[in-house]
């Protein structure tokens, strides 16, 4: 059986050499360059196991290689070496494809770490569905959203780099981190999950980094922190906009660093350890209001990933309904839906997503007789998703670039029903017959003049006039920069 072969890319020949004697030490066979282009020209001949390149070539930039090697579509993790302090390059590196990266000057142990976790990618992935035998999900479901989510967590799962998922809450953050976890190089390892809403602030640092036996009062024993239990594994810091600003910062150095120190020890361990965060809060505007430290937010936010609230996704209801009704029963007695619960359920918004869900249909099996839920017995107060508005043939503006009242005109005719506010309601809209000439543009003008009374009605509070329109803040500032909508003040 053949060695695994590394690709080693970098103009200093010291630092070449130092990894090629680690390498070969590691049973590894190696190849090295000192320029972009012969770099290529051995991707081209050879096939390789692990690319690992400097940021900076002679003739271009290791972040060129990286995205090429990343579109090649070969299952080849490529890592890069960056500067000291340049934490920047290794965060677009990463966004750009790269599986991990190590900082100079190179520390031989991290970079060993850094080896074996590549080949294991290397090594499984191809394989790893067959040999799993396409294991259950634990995401249910089967519509767009959830497929498109599942093939984002197998691409994600093959890197290294922090993932930041958003979501509602009870929308399965922790699953989905999970997901990624299994099908990840670590799944052998631990998965740590941390509230970080939950741990006193006096108690963080301890929690985080573990401490020397005789450290503080009370420490009769040396204890290892999440980042210890976590070693080789996966660390997911679930809520992580609840940590306090003081820890911020020590949590920002232990994952720049990979090392931590415990408290009452003079030294720092390293450890190997993949960051998930997760939240429900709008982390780029705790920045803005300096709740927030930019330069962490930089770094967990490396590579986005956002679940999709359970209305938006009601095709999975049948699906999820089934899974946890499944649950609650068991062989003997199974517990089932009466006719037409299903159609309440699904005219439902489910404000706590899939954790309501289960809330109800254990609710309403309390309720039940002999095991058979009805609608009466699922008590659903309030949250009612708006009924469906007709689809009316608008009138075309005079000209492509409609007029302001016509465009009002025509919003009102398009515009949703809202859920019920302490905000002024939008006015009725009328209706119109006659087809517009000029669809895009028409489209534009009611989308415009929507989001501009929307705006105004809540004195251009975005995160209002998001919520009375039904749409997400994300949202509501991307079609805001599209249609060029400038805030007045």
């Amino acid at each position: 059986m053949t060695s695994p072969r590394v690709l080693v890319v970098d103009d200093e020949a010291d630092l070449r050499e130092l990894l090629e004697i680690t390498l070969l030490k590691m049973g590894l066979d190696v190849d090295s360059t000192e320029t972009l282009q012969q770099a290529r020209q051995h991707f081209a001949e050879k096939d390789y196991q692990l690319v690992l390149t400097d940021m900076r070539l002679p003739d271009g930039l290791g972040l060129d290689l990286v995205r090429e090697v990343t579109a090649s579509g070969k299952n080849i993790p490529i890592a890069v070496v960056t500067a000291f302090g340049s934490a920047e390059n290794a965060v677009v590196a990463l966004k750009a494809g790269a599986f991990d990266y190590v900082s100079k000057p190179v520390q031989l142990e991290q970079l060993r770490i850094l080896v074996q976790s590549a080949l294991k990618v290397s090594d499984s992935a191809p394989a790893a569905a067959p040999a799993r035998g396409q294991p259950q999900s634990r995401l249910r479901g089967s519509s767009a959203a959830i497929q498109s989510l599942r093939a984002q967590i197998a691409r994600l799962a093959r890197s290294m780099a922090p993932i930041a998922i958003n979501g509602e809450s009870g929308s399965g953050k922790e699953l989905a981190a999970r997901e990624i976890h299994a099908q990840s190089s670590r799944a052998d390892k631990a998965f740590i999950a941390v509230n970080c809403g939950a741990i006193p602030e006096a108690l963080m640092e301890a929690e985080f980094f573990g401490y020397r036996k005789g450290a503080f009062t009370g420490a009769a024993d040396e204890r290892d922190g999440f980042f210890q239990a976590a070693n080789g594994g996966t660390l997911m810091l679930d809520e992580v906009a609840d940590l306090p600003l003081a820890m911020q910062v020590k949590l920002l150095r232990a994952i720049q660093e990979r090392r931590v120190r415990k408290i009452g020890a003079t030294a720092e361990e390293p450890v190997d350890v993949r960051i998930i965060s997760a939240t429900h809060k709008n982390l780029e505007k705790l920045v803005e209001q300096g709740l927030f430290r930019q330069d962490l937010f930089y770094r967990l936010n490396v590579i986005e990933l956002r679940l999709a609230p359970l209305r938006e996704r009601l095709d999975d209801l049948d699906e999820l309904v089934e899974a946890i009704l499944a649950r609650l029963g068991s062989f003997e007695h199974k517990v089932v839906l009466a006719p037409g619960v299903l159609e309440v359920l699904k005219g439902y918004s489910f404000p706590g997503n899939v954790r309501e869900l289960e809330n109800i249909l254990e609710r309403a099996l309390a309720f039940s007789n002999d095991g058979v839920i009805s609608a009466e017995d699922l008590a659903l107060k309030g949250g009612s998703l708006p009924p469906a508005v007709p689809v009316a043939a608008p009138a075309a503006p005079a000209s492509p670039a409609a007029s302001v009242p016509a465009a009002s005109e025509a919003a009102e005719a398009a515009a949703p029903e809202v859920a019920p506010s302490s905000e002024p309601a939008m006015p009725p809209l009328p209706v119109f017959d006659v087809l517009p000439s000029n669809l895009p543009a028409y489209l534009e003008a009611v989308e415009r003049d929507i989001l501009t009374r929307a705006l105004a009605q809540t004195n251009y509070n975005r995160t209002q006039a998001a919520q009375l329109l039904g749409i997400s803040f994300r949202q509501l500032r991307y079609q805001m920069q599209k249609l060029n909508i400038q805030d007045p003040g």
